[in-house]
């Protein structure tokens, strides 16, 4: 289930907020250090965004120009994965289609974007979307939700490094 459908009631409400809050205590107590990993680069030749990536994960699906994903060599389940594609015009969609989530979340570039987290029963996922010259930038993140807490700390460092084109 995801995380929109548990806050649509008041006692939906409540366990959102007391997942969220087990989560994130599990991870704020994370021992992960950043400039204790090894990093690797992953540059889009298309669409121009990077961001890191453990250097010991190994490529699962080739760059096909649109984007790639990168498996945990501890865990198959494991994976990141960051795509990219031009928005359709509003006059070929149309207004009435037209859903927007606010940002709640700036990278270290100082780009906004919406930052989700979705806690499974048998997997969860962080994502990353960003908007930018009619392009839109996804990121995502998995684990099986029992170890989603081991992961949640690399997902978050790799969201906020992510790097899209600036806008001139």
């Amino acid at each position: 289930m995801s995380i929109a459908a548990v806050k649509s009631s008041g006692w939906g409400q409540r366990i959102y907020a007391f997942v969220l809050a087990l989560i994130l205590s599990a991870c704020s107590g994370s021992t992960f250090n950043a400039t204790k990993q090894v990093w690797k680069t992953y540059r889009n030749p298309r669409y121009n965004f990077e961001f890191p990536y453990p250097s010991k994960w190994t490529p699962v699906r080739p760059d096909n120009n649109d984007g790639i994903a990168f498996i945990s060599p501890r865990n198959q389940a494991v994976e990141i994965q960051s795509w990219a594609g031009n928005q359709l015009p509003e006059s070929i969609i149309g207004t009435d289609t037209k859903k927007t989530i606010d940002p709640n979340f700036r990278t270290a570039q100082g780009i906004s974007g919406v930052l989700t987290v979705e806690v499974g029963k048998q997997e969860s996922a962080m994502g990353l979307r960003i908007t930018q010259k009619r392009i839109k930038y996804y990121w995502y993140g998995k684990a099986p939700s029992k170890e989603f807490g081991n992961y949640y700390s690399v997902f978050y460092y790799i969201a906020q490094q992510y790097r899209v084109p600036e806008e001139k």
